[in-house]
């Protein structure tokens, strides 16, 4: 039995290898032609060091001028020197480029429709089991979706988790006048041909080994909703999970049944609407996210915080941490703005 292992770097790619019982990560990436970065392969340099974000390994030796005790309780390894025992994901902090790695994956799709969901937001419902394996990504990760009929280029997290069908979800905030948002709402019908790159992105979700804080700002839900679909197929986690999800009107509000179905799964799961600009019937939290951020909670014990929205939101609640619970917590972060480079 293989391991289905992730390799993640610092430009966004991620590639996928299988790792055979008893083989070391550095020779089933070689084997595989993605070339990491190595000298010694003896665990005394440290030139292939990477970090463990998720699965179990082993290694064998590691020289402490390579690796300090402190980089090992940090999950650090060598590739050279790490013999994988489950499914994992390691990130190298530098580019793909480096490994001779080769371009993210392209295939096409078949639009199955664009469902409106909010006043402001559609889900785009893809169909790619024209591919023949799997499409891997990470949950939290995102593809470049080509508009049809454009040479335009939009990207946009996955709003479920990897599926032997292929079936895929994406969150789309509905633009007045963006190239997707009007292909959407003007021209989208069932059967047309989409074109897709994936996986990208280095916002996923690592091991849970302590509680969870999400904040989503908008159409930033969609990478939660990856996320908390793989947390509910692995059979929860051991850990309280939040999520905070903040729109600028109640209307902006979606996925909400799947968000308490998703309750119902996970154990300890519970996530709260704010909505910044709220009508007059609106009886839930108002204002900002990280107004309604309980400091005494939070600070209890450290958490990792995973942050997907527009750029002021992100460095709102940045501030707040930063402020009210130093050195509590581990944030990663996905920004994301109205244009071709991240999220249109």
């Amino acid at each position: 039995m293989t391991h289905n292992v992730a390799l993640s770097f610092a430009d966004g790619k991620t590639l996928f290898i299988a790792v055979k019982p008893g083989e070391l990560l550095l020779d089933a990436a070689l084997r595989q032609g993605i070339s990491l970065p190595l000298d010694c392969r003896e665990g005394v340099c440290g030139t292939c060091h990477g970090r463990c974000e998720s699965g179990r390994y082993e290694q064998e030796y590691v020289d402490d001028e390579a690796l300090s005790a402190g980089d090992l309780a940090q999950r650090k390894m060598l590739a050279c020197q790490t013999r994988v025992q489950s499914d994992a994901t390691f990130y190298f902090d530098h580019d793909s480029s480096h490994c001779h790695a080769g371009e993210p994956l392209r295939l096409q799709s078949t639009v199955l429709r664009a469902e409106q969901v909010s006043a402001s937001t559609a889900i785009l419902h893809l169909d790619a089991s024209a591919q023949a394996d799997t499409l891997q990504f990470l949950p939290g990760q995102y593809a470049r979706l080509q508009v049809p009929g454009t040479d335009q280029w939009r990207a946009y997290s996955f709003a479920n988790r990897p599926n032997a069908g292929n079936q895929l979800q994406f969150l789309i905030r509905l633009l007045p006048d963006g190239v997707m948002s009007n292909f959407l709402r003007e021209d989208c019908v069932p059967g047309l041909t989409m074109q897709l790159e994936a996986p990208l992105g280095s916002f996923y979700l690592r091991q849970v080994e302590r509680p969870l804080v999400m904040v989503a700002g908008g159409t930033g839900l969609s990478a939660f909703l990856g996320m908390l679909d793989e947390i509910a197929e692995r059979g929860g986690c051991t850990h309280p999970i939040q999520l905070f999800y903040g729109v600028n009107q109640e209307a902006d509000l979606c996925e909400t049944a799947r968000l308490e179905a998703l309750c119902q799964r996970i154990p300890g799961f519970e996530f709260t609407p704010v909505v910044s600009q709220p009508g007059a019937g609106w009886s839930g939290r108002s204002g900002y996210i990280h107004e309604h951020f309980d400091a005494a909670r939070l600070n209890a014990e450290p958490f990792d915080m995973y942050l997907c929205g527009p750029p002021p939101m992100v460095e709102a609640v940045k501030g707040w941490v930063a402020d009210q619970a130093p050195g509590q917590v581990q944030i990663y972060a996905e920004k994301f703005l109205q244009s071709a480079t991240t999220r249109a």
